[in-house]
């Protein structure tokens, strides 16, 4: 696990609220913090589904991706063992 230090400037309004509802407690920044990873991920996943949608390339079969994955693996295994 890392420890990290965090400072903050936030609007005294907003910095108020968000500790009485218990936001700045080290769990709940850490729901936050993986919501906004999630929701992050997603978006990326969607924009590169746009960007292979508008490329015209036929998709895939699932044959083809497994035989990808494998080739993945294989040369991840030939680095690693340099």
């Amino acid at each position: 696990m890392t420890t990290l230090e965090l400072k903050l400037n936030l609007p005294d309004s907003l910095a108020k609220e968000a500790k009485r509802m218990g936001l700045l407690d080290p769990g709940s920044l850490q729901v936050l913090l993986r919501e906004a990873v999630r929701n992050r991920r997603i978006a990326q996943l969607a924009e590169a589904r746009k960007k292979i949608a508008a490329s015209g390339l036929p998709p895939m079969t699932m044959e083809e991706i497994q035989a990808e994955i494998e080739a993945d693996r294989a040369e991840r295994r030939g680095k690693a063992s340099r």
